[in-house]
């Protein structure tokens, strides 16, 4: 896809490694720094598909500048500057290996989950009773084990405990974290006719202190409803509207792929491509309240690494 950032290959100052994930590109600068470059790639069913969605690095890497601002007295963050509308540059750490997911409705993997009629969720319980959709009476967090590769895992806090994969104390203020963040995110949602249905987070340790890492409240780890006419698609039955990636996941089950063996992806048009990527910035207007602008996609590369290499010359100086 043209003007669509899927690779990339940045040799910066001090560089000493570079880790590729399924959207985020991290270049590991010295013994503390990292630099994080949001793609324009795009995953669902722990598949990159083939093909980029324009400025969607951009939309992802704006809302969790926002939101890591807007969470700061929570917890510290790793953010130190955005040098580049795709980029992050902030602190090393050393990350948990799990992520914290916690729901708010019973939707997506707990629903498909409940609909088999399973009623625990990583050691949660969750009613009879329940239809799509529907509000918890008090958010479940439901952790997953961080998967270099392949699927994450539903695991329970007390499995994580019992493997040390995290100690009793810092899962419990992981929880704690976790519980105000989504607070926090929920509450800025409302503010702006938005629901913030669930959400996941990931936490490291930076000189012996708990750090909130990675993108927080974007629409690839998190999901929207919109606050009008929630109540009434409940009561109906209906599908909710929403802003997330799932209308990609929903796009991809109809035509037959959910990222099992043997299937394949559907071809993703030029026309698709574009109309996913207004559904990004369609969010990032929402839930930031400001016009979306447009940076300069001639040869975003160039662009991210001037703008990069720039700001590492005066950081350092």
């Amino acid at each position: 896809m043209k003007n669509a950032l899927t690779k990339t290959d940045f040799n910066f100052p001090e560089q000493k490694g570079v880790y590729h994930g399924k959207v985020r590109d991290v270049y590991f600068i010295g013994d503390d720094l990292l630099v994080m470059v949001a793609t324009d790639r795009i995953s669902a069913f722990d598949v990159v598909l083939p093909e980029g969605i324009p400025y969607k690095g951009q939309v992802l890497n704006q809302i969790a500048e926002k939101f890591l601002d807007a969470t700061a007295d929570i917890l510290p963050n790793w953010k130190i500057a955005t040098p580049d509308p795709m980029v992050t540059l902030g602190v090393k750490c050393e990350p948990f290996k799990v992520e914290m997911v916690i729901r708010g409705y019973l939707t997506g993997h707990a629903w498909r989950e409940y609909k088999a009629g399973k009623r625990m969720i990583c050691g949660v319980p969750m009613p009879d009773g329940m239809v799509e959709n529907q509000k918890f009476e008090t958010p479940i967090i439901t952790p997953t084990t961080k998967a270099d590769q392949g699927h994450d895992e539903d695991i329970s806090k007390e499995e994580i405990i019992a493997q040390g994969i995290v100690s009793r104390e810092d899962y419990e203020a992981l929880e704690k974290y976790t519980q105000a963040l989504f607070q926090r995110g929920q509450e800025i949602a409302a503010s702006k006719g938005l629901i913030l249905v669930d959400t996941k987070y990931e936490f490291g340790k930076a000189n012996g202190e708990i750090i909130l890492m990675d993108e927080i409240h974007t629409p690839d780890s998190s999901r929207y409803f919109y606050l009008e006419g929630y109540e009434d698609r409940l009561a109906k039955g209906e599908d909710q509207k929403q802003l997330s990636k799932e209308f990609v996941r929903q796009w991809l089950i109809a035509n037959g792929f959910q990222g099992k063996d043997g299937q394949e992806v559907p071809f993703m048009s030029e026309e698709y491509c574009n109309s996913v990527s207004e559904r990004y910035i369609e969010l990032y207007e929402n839930i930031v309240g400001e016009k979306f602008v447009k940076a300069d996609v001639n040869d975003v590369a160039k662009r991210i690494e001037e703008n990069v290499n720039n700001f590492l010359k005066e950081y350092r100086k």
